[in-house]
């Protein structure tokens, strides 16, 4: 048997809990993108440059933060790729990102900025600008246009915050959260011309547990667009206008789709927008569904369609006329909703004849046209009211 003397055990404890602080408390690395020979003028192409502190930071041991000073980088398509050494990289931006002028440099990548197979990513503040009005312009007067590229893509990523972050005039979405768990928007401002097609300002799909928060959207789509898979996620305190509104949907263009369940919207205000609050699914077979959604605290300023399930979309009368939608729609509930309707079909549940919505729910909805009560068109469609609720219900 060996003893170990007070000297020895005290020289090991002290190695142990030097190594623990180390670890616990190092100082984060600082990577100045300029220092990589990122040039802050709008002409220089930096992507290099930012490729490769993103790579010193995602090799380090401790944490990182990778600075963008102000001024505007040119960057192409970049690829922020994990997994990497540590989980505590924090990109604090004061300047401006600015993809190419010439959208076909990007315009058929999918994504111009994409962070794929990351743990614990924290993206604060600066601007993203993705110089889509040329795009826009091709899609609705040219021909031969690529698709155009997602401004920012978070893919199979964790744990992963976006803080003040502001978008502008994305070739197509602006920020997707696709395959993620844990990711939080907060205080973010995205913007595009009321008339840009599929700018969608956040689009969430096959993910768990995402926030967003305190946010601004206003676009030529879906202010919040909540594709297949999205599970446990939270919109509260966002404005939308212009814009199609916070939108569930579209569904069920896939038979084999996940559903979406568990979402919460609440304090939200829609102004001059298309619609409010939708769901929709294609008319045609599918195993998806929604439930358990709650629609509450929601101002309607002028929009067109305040509330609507549509799941009889089929874009183009391609692949789904003469079908009925799969997705089974049920436990949705609308609490205090009000405001104007710029149509006088404020709610409209045009359900499926083959799965019917039900366990719909309305407490304390008022909506007006034109300072009179609006309508309400039901198809297929059953549920209860509570309290006030103006239009007239037609659940059954």
């Amino acid at each position: 048997m060996y003893l170990i003397t007070n000297s020895i055990a005290d020289a090991i404890f002290l190695a142990l809990f030097l190594i623990l602080c180390h670890k616990s408390f190092a100082t984060p690395t600082m990577l100045n993108v300029m220092d990589f020979g990122a040039k802050p003028d709008a002409k220089t192409d930096s992507t290099a440059a930012f490729s490769t502190a993103w790579s010193s930071a995602c090799g380090d041991i401790n944490p990182s933060t990778i600075y963008v000073p102000k001024g505007r980088f040119l960057l192409k398509n970049l690829h922020f790729s994990g997994p990497c050494s540590n989980n505590t990289i924090t990109i604090q931006v004061d300047g401006t990102l600015v993809a190419p002028l010439d959208y076909n440099v990007i315009g058929n990548v999918g994504n111009w900025l994409i962070f794929e197979d990351v743990d614990g990513v924290s993206i604060r503040g600066g601007t993203l600008d993705g110089q889509g009005a040329g795009l826009w312009a091709c899609k609705m007067h040219g021909s031969n246009c690529p698709s155009g590229a997602t401004s920012l893509g978070i893919w199979n990523s964790k744990n992963v915050e976006i803080i003040g972050l502001s978008s502008i005039n994305s070739q197509m979405f602006h920020i997707v959260i696709n395959g993620c768990q844990n990711v939080k928007l907060q205080g973010v401002d995205i913007s595009a011309s009321g008339n840009s097609p599929n700018t969608d300002g956040v689009h969430v799909q096959l993910s768990t547990d995402v926030a967003i928060l305190n946010s601004k959207i206003s676009t030529g789509d879906d202010c919040v667009s909540i594709g297949p898979g999205a599970m446990n996620l939270l919109i509260e305190n966002v404005d939308c206008g212009p814009g199609h509104g916070i939108s569930i949907g579209s569904l069920g263009k896939d038979f084999d789709e996940a559903g979406v369940h568990n979402v919460t919207v609440r304090t939200v205000r829609f102004k001059d927008a298309q619609n409010g609050l939708r769901i929709k699914t294609w008319g045609r077979p599918s195993k998806g569904f929604v439930n358990n959604v709650v629609f509450q605290h929601a101002i309607m300023d002028n929009v067109q369609n305040p509330i609507v399930i549509d799941q009889n979309y089929c874009p183009g009368n391609k692949n789904c006329p003469g079908q009925v939608s799969g997705v089974k729609i049920s436990d949705v509930t609308y609490q205090d909703i009000h405001g104007t309707s710029a149509t006088e079909v404020a709610v409209k549940f045009d359900c499926s004849k083959s799965k019917p919505c039900d366990q719909i729910k309305l407490e304390n909805v008022t909506l007006s046209y034109q300072n009179h009560a609006p309508k309400a068109l039901c198809s297929n469609a059953a549920g209860t009211t509570t309290g006030r609720v103006e239009p007239t219900s037609c659940l059954v």
